[in-house]
């Protein structure tokens, strides 16, 4: 009998306990998962990007580039360069990100043609990304902190099984849409779908994780696309060559190296 009453007690604890101590994962954990999967894998990045825009009528513009990304603490500060190559109207054009966790990054871009480093403003982060429809806050990422998160149901994206978050901003005037709804992979984390809504409700733009690899035992978004509802037009952006964890020097991220990028780095 007591056997019995034990593994009536073990059956409980799998059916009911379990599953609830699941659920249990908060919005906002389920985001800082995500963006330590998505934004902070290993502890730096190398990758040759490339990047198609492509017009509602199917007219289509490229633009190639390395990005290269350190870590200096977990979930916390990082730096990003991104040395350009195709087209040549962008090409030795450098963008450099440093990014702090709860306050505002700070973001240069080299433009070869006037041969200056421009300081790009925080109010400017909601703008175009070289073009695209990636904005510039996109690349490097929004901080959590920004943002009420709730989970509003679970659903798959194709065979994965995602928690389906709601992130509001805490300041409106601070972005273009009202709300975000983003499907994290309840097991990698990874952000496989997103869609953005405008401030009267509409579907604004959409995020889909398009392909998914594993990179040295990373599972990583190696191919994606950002799609405007609003215009049709829609960036596809595929990863290339990616590389972790081959220690970056953190003389890259400096303004004379957006002037004159050292070669091993960007090629």
């Amino acid at each position: 009998m007591r056997r019995i009453t034990f593994y009536m007690l073990c059956f409980t604890y799998l059916v009911l306990v379990l599953p609830l101590a699941a659920k249990a994962e908060t919005a906002e954990e389920a985001m800082k998962n995500s963006q330590g999967a998505f934004l902070y894998a290993g502890d730096d990045m190398k990758a040759r990007v490339v990047m198609k825009l492509v017009a509602k009528d199917g007219k289509e513009r490229m633009r190639e580039m390395t990005m290269l990304r350190k870590d200096f603490e977990e979930g916390g500060d990082q730096k990003y360069f991104i040395y350009f190559y195709l087209p040549a109207d962008v090409r030795n054009m450098s963008f450099m990100v440093w990014k702090y966790p709860k306050k505002d990054d700070d973001r240069w871009i080299f433009i070869p043609a006037l041969n200056m480093v421009r300081k790009i403003a925080a109010s400017d982060r909601r703008s175009s990304f070289v073009g695209s429809d990636f904005t510039y806050e996109d690349i490097s990422g929004r901080d959590i902190e920004d943002d009420n998160h709730s989970i509003a149901k679970e659903e798959k994206v194709g065979d994965r099984d995602c928690l389906v978050i709601k992130s509001v901003p805490k300041d409106e005037k601070g972005t273009d849409y009202s709300y975000k709804l983003s499907w994290v992979d309840k097991e990698r984390w990874l952000p496989l779908k997103e869609e953005y809504y405008s401030k009267k409700g509409d579907l604004q733009k959409v995020f889909t994780a398009d392909e998914v690899k594993e990179v040295s035992g990373i599972f990583t978004i190696t191919k994606r696309t950002m799609k405007n509802m609003e215009n049709g037009h829609r960036t596809e952006v595929s990863f290339e060559k990616t590389e972790y964890n081959i220690k970056i020097e953190d003389g890259l991220f400096t303004e004379r190296s957006l002037k004159n990028p050292p070669k091993r780095w960007v090629e």
